[in-house]
């Protein structure tokens, strides 16, 4: 397995898999032991919050006006029920 310039390895399917590694979800940890061997850990899996695009894509309305739209692009609450 090589390393990048950057220092990143990639972590073989079968073995994400089994591990229940998830792509830009899930946090590795790398632990050495008392003998100086490292392992990999899985570590937490984060529930990934929605963008804001998606989330005002999946709570849009065909109704809304433009600038209704661009408040939930924001983050912000739309002005019109």
């Amino acid at each position: 397995m090589r390393v990048t310039s950057k220092g990143q390895v990639t972590i073989p399917q079968n073995v994400r898999e089994s591990m229940g590694i998830l792509p830009a979800e899930t946090e590795i940890e790398f632990l050495l032991d008392e003998n100086g061997r490292w392992y990999i850990n899985k570590g937490k899996t984060s529930k990934k919050r929605a963008g804001r695009f998606r989330a005002a894509h999946e709570s849009g309305k065909l109704t809304m006006s433009t600038d209704d739209i661009m408040a939930l692009t924001r983050g912000e609450s739309w002005p019109s029920s």
